[in-house]
C-alpha cells in the first residue's frame, strides 16, 4: 500500500511539473515559429524551421535593449537598498535596546496587513509632489526598503548568539564594524535569498513603473512588453518572443543561485 500512495505521489508530482512548465517551453518555441505556425489550428509544438530572426525583429520594432537596462539598473539598486536598510533594521530590532522598541515592531507588523494597493497612490502623490515623476528617482525611492524583508532577516539574526555581540563590543568593535565583520558573513544564505528575491520583485514590477512612468526610454521590461504586444498587433510569435527575453535572465539567475536560496528559506543559522 505504501509503495503505492509513492508511486501516486510521484506520478502527481510529475503531472503537476509538466502542468506547469509546458507554458513556458511552449513559449520558447512559439518565440522561433512563423506567424503560420504559431497561430495554427490545432497548434504546433515544435517550429519546422526555427526562426531566430523572430528577435532581430522584435530589437527592432521596439527598444527591448534599453528596457533591458532600465530594469537591470533599477533591480539593481533597489536589491542594494533593501539589504543595506534590512541589515540595519534587523539588527537594531535584535541586538539594540531603546525606548519604545516593542511599539516600533508593533507598528512594522502592521504595516505588513496593510495592502500594497492601498499606499500605492498615496506614493504616488507623494513622488509627483516631490517632481519626481519620469526620473529614475520615481522607479527606486519606493523601494529602498520592506519591512517584509526586515523581519525575515530579523528572525535569521535572532539565531545569532548575542554573546558574539558582547565580545565584540568588549574588544572596542563598533556596530558598524560588527555588522561587516561579523554579522554579514554570518547571515550569507538569508542575504543571498534576500537579494536575489528582492531583485526577481523588481524585474517583474509593472503596476509602480506604469504609474510614475509616461517616457518610452523609462519602461521597464514588462512595460516595454505590455507596449509591444499592443504595437504588434496580432504578431504572435514575436509577442512569445519578446516575452522569452523577459524571463530568460530570472532563469539564469535561479538556476546559478537556487542552493542559496533553498539555504536562506531553510534558515541555517546559527542556533544560540
Amino acid at each position: 500500500m505504501k509503495k503505492v500512495v509513492n508511486t501516486v505521489g510521484i506520478l502527481f508530482v510529475i503531472f503537476m511539473a509538466i502542468v506547469t512548465i509546458f507554458p513556458f517551453v511552449y513559449m520558447v518555441l512559439a518565440g522561433l515559429m512563423t506567424y503560420q505556425e504559431a497561430v495554427s489550428i490545432p497548434p504546433t509544438l515544435i517550429p519546422a524551421n526555427p526562426q531566430f530572426i523572430n528577435y532581430d525583429l522584435v530589437f527592432a520594432k521596439a527598444p527591448f535593449i534599453r528596457y533591458f537596462f532600465n530594469t537591470v539598473f533599477v533591480s539593481l539598486t533597489t536589491t542594494a537598498g533593501i539589504l543595506v536598510t534590512s541589515v540595519l533594521a534587523g539588527f537594531a530590532l535584535v541586538k539594540l535596546e531603546f525606548k519604545h522598541k516593542n511599539l516600533v515592531t508593533l507598528i512594522m507588523v502592521s504595516l505588513l496587513m496593510v495592502p500594497y494597493e492601498s499606499i500605492v497612490f498615496t506614493n504616488f502623490l507623494t513622488i509627483a509632489k516631490l517632481q519626481l515623476i519620469d526620473t529614475y528617482w520615481a522607479l527606486i525611492i519606493p523601494s529602498l526598503a520592506s519591512v517584509f524583508y526586515i523581519f525575515y532577516l530579523q528572525n535569521y539574526l535572532k539565531s545569532i548568539p548575542s554573546s558574539y555581540y558582547k565580545a565584540a563590543k568588549i574588544d572596542g568593535c563598533g556596530d558598524i564594524e560588527f555588522i561587516g565583520k561579523i554579522l554579514i558573513p554570518l547571515t550569507k544564505p538569508a542575504l543571498v535569498t534576500v537579494g536575489i528575491l528582492s531583485f526577481i520583485s523588481g524585474w517583474n514590477s509593472f503596476l509602480w513603473p506604469l504609474l510614475v512612468t509616461n517616457q518610452k526610454e523609462l519602461r521597464l521590461l514588462n512595460n516595454g512588453l505590455s507596449a509591444f504586444t499592443t504595437e504588434s498587433g496580432s504578431d504572435v510569435h514575436l509577442q512569445m518572443a519578446a516575452a522569452t527575453l523577459t524571463i530568460i535572465p530570472i532563469i539564469i539567475i535561479y538556476l546559478v543561485f537556487r542552493k542559496q536560496i533553498i539555504q536562506g528559506v531553510a534558515k541555517n543559522g546559527i542556533k544560540g
